[in-house]
C-alpha cells in the first residue's frame, strides 16, 4: 500500500451544456493545435515565408491529424469491428479513440499535399512539423491525464496515481476485486467509501512520463533548429530526432502501461510498441541520410524558390482579374 500516492479525481468535463459535454481533453487538443500554429508562424516568419504558406499548412496538417488519429485507432486496435461498422468510425468518435501513430501517418500525408501545393520539398515540411510535434504530443498527453485514460500499471513508487474514475468503471477490475458492477458516483453521490478506495491501486502516471519525455525532445529540437540551424543545413535531421525521441520514449513507457485492448494481454510487445518500431527505424534512417549527404550551403534556396512561385502565381492571378 502506497500512503504517498495521489488520488486523481479531476472531473473530465470542463463545461456541460445540456447534452453537450465539453471536456478538458478537447481543450488540450485545442491548445496543442494553437501552440503548433503559433510556433509554425514564428518558424515560417523566421525563414521568410508569407502568411499564406502557414494557412495552407495549417489546413492540411490539422485535417491529416484528426483523420489519421481516428482512422488509425479504429484500424490498429479493432479493425474487425470497425470494418464491419464503418460509419462508427465517424459516429463513435465521442466514445474516444485517437491513435498517435495514425495521427503521424495523417500528418505526413497532409504535409505531402501541402508541400506539393506550395512548391516546397516534402523533407522541408516534415522537418518543420518535427519542431512542434513533441510539444503538441505533450499537451495531448495531459489531456489523457484529465480524461483518466492511458493509465500505468500498479506501482509502489511514491509518485503513483490512483485513478478511481478509471478502475471503478472497469468491469475486469471490479470482478477481480469482488466489487459489484454499479455506478459508484451515483450510488455514493461522489463520496466513495474508504474501504472501496483502498482497493484501488496506485499506478504509474504514464501520461506524465510521456509528456515529460516529449518536452525534452521539444527542447532538444528547438536548440538544434535555432542554435545549430540543422533544419536548413541537414534536411531530414530534425524529423529523425523527433521520430526517435517520441516513439522510443513511447516504446519504453509502454512497459509500465496497462494495455489498451484485452487482446493485447500476454503479448511480449503491445500494439503501441509494435507500431512504434517502424517510426524509430525511419528516424534512424533519416538522421543517417542527413549526415551522410553534404551539408546544404545555400540555406535560403528552398524559401527563395517558394517565394518566386508565389510571385509568379500572383502575377497570373492579377492578369486574370484584369
Amino acid at each position: 500500500m502506497n500512503l504517498l500516492s495521489i488520488t486523481w479525481e479531476w472531473d473530465p468535463s470542463l463545461i456541460q451544456l445540456g447534452s453537450l459535454d465539453i471536456r478538458w481533453y478537447g481543450l488540450m487538443w485545442a491548445i496543442a493545435i494553437l501552440a503548433a500554429e503559433r510556433i509554425c508562424h514564428y518558424t515560417f516568419k523566421h525563414e521568410g515565408l508569407p502568411s499564406k504558406t502557414l494557412e495552407s499548412a495549417f489546413v492540411w496538417i490539422v485535417l491529416g491529424t484528426f483523420v489519421g488519429a481516428r482512422v488509425g485507432h479504429c484500424l490498429f486496435y479493432d479493425p474487425v469491428y470497425f470494418l464491419s461498422h464503418p460509419l462508427e468510425i465517424i459516429t463513435g468518435i465521442r466514445d474516444g479513440g485517437m491513435a498517435s501513430h495514425g495521427a503521424t501517418i495523417g500528418i505526413l500525408i497532409g504535409i505531402w499535399i501541402f508541400a506539393r501545393r506550395n512548391h516546397l520539398p516534402f523533407i522541408w515540411g516534415i522537418d518543420r512539423i518535427a519542431i512542434v510535434a513533441p510539444l503538441s504530443g505533450a499537451i495531448i498527453r495531459l489531456g489523457n491525464l484529465f480524461n483518466h485514460e492511458i493509465v500505468g500499471m500498479p506501482t509502489d513508487l511514491p509518485w503513483g496515481f490512483k485513478f478511481p474514475l478509471h478502475d471503478l468503471h472497469n468491469a475486469a477490475f471490479l470482478d477481480a476485486h469482488g466489487l459489484p458492477r454499479i455506478d459508484y458516483w451515483e450510488q455514493y453521490d461522489g463520496n466513495i467509501p474508504a474501504e472501496i478506495m483502498a482497493e484501488i491501486p496506485s499506478r504509474h502516471p504514464a501520461q506524465l512520463y510521456e509528456a515529460l519525455c516529449y518536452l525534452l525532445v521539444f527542447g532538444l529540437i528547438i536548440w538544434l533548429y535555432y542554435r545549430k540551424d540543422l533544419g536548413r543545413r541537414r534536411p531530414g535531421f530534425l524529423f529523425g530526432v523527433a521520430m526517435i525521441g517520441i516513439f522510443l520514449s513511447r516504446f519504453f513507457i509502454e512497459f509500465c502501461k496497462e494495455v489498451q485492448e484485452p487482446w493485447e494481454q500476454g503479448l511480449s510487445l503491445d500494439q503501441g510498441q509494435l507500431l512504434s518500431i517502424p517510426f524509430i527505424i525511419l528516424g534512424v534512417v533519416m538522421i543517417a541520410r542527413a549526415m551522410i549527404r553534404p551539408a546544404v550551403t545555400d540555406v535560403n534556396a528552398v524559401v527563395e524558390n517558394a517565394n518566386r512561385y508565389y510571385a509568379s502565381e500572383e502575377k497570373k492571378n492579377s492578369k486574370k482579374r484584369k
